[in-house]
């Protein structure tokens, strides 16, 4: 059974990207713009993994992934961020982030990245 992503980001471009990169090897279960529909879409597909933007309007990032890792345990959020925003990522690790991937997405960086927390 293919591992099932959610793809949180507010740039249409950023989310066709990161959906091109991922058909195929997994199973796209939503994408959202913004983090308040990155937690209520996590709650109606129960994903293997969310690929989170940090910056989002409405609630960011990180605070939608506090939500949806205090609340569920073994989820499992990888974070998708500029180059420079070295202390968003300490904040969003310390919010339950695994992992991240730094744009522009390269397909072997963004699928290391999703093994690294997703078990094969």
């Amino acid at each position: 059974m293919p591992t099932r992503v959610l793809i949180a980001d507010d740039s249409e471009f950023m989310r066709s990207l990161l959906r091109e990169i991922l058909e195929g090897e997994f199973e796209i279960v939503g994408e959202a713009e913004n983090g308040v529909e990155a937690v209520d879409m996590y709650g109606e597909h129960e994903p293997d993994i969310v690929m989170m933007d940090i910056v989002m309007p409405i609630r960011d990032g990180i605070e939608a992934t506090s939500e949806i890792t205090s609340s569920n345990d073994d989820a499992s959020v990888i974070m998708c961020t500029s180059v420079g925003q070295e202390e968003k990522m300490k904040a969003a690790i310390k919010a339950g982030a695994q992992g991240y991937i730094t744009k522009p997405f390269q397909k072997p960086n963004v699928l290391d990245a999703i093994n690294d927390v997703v078990p094969a």
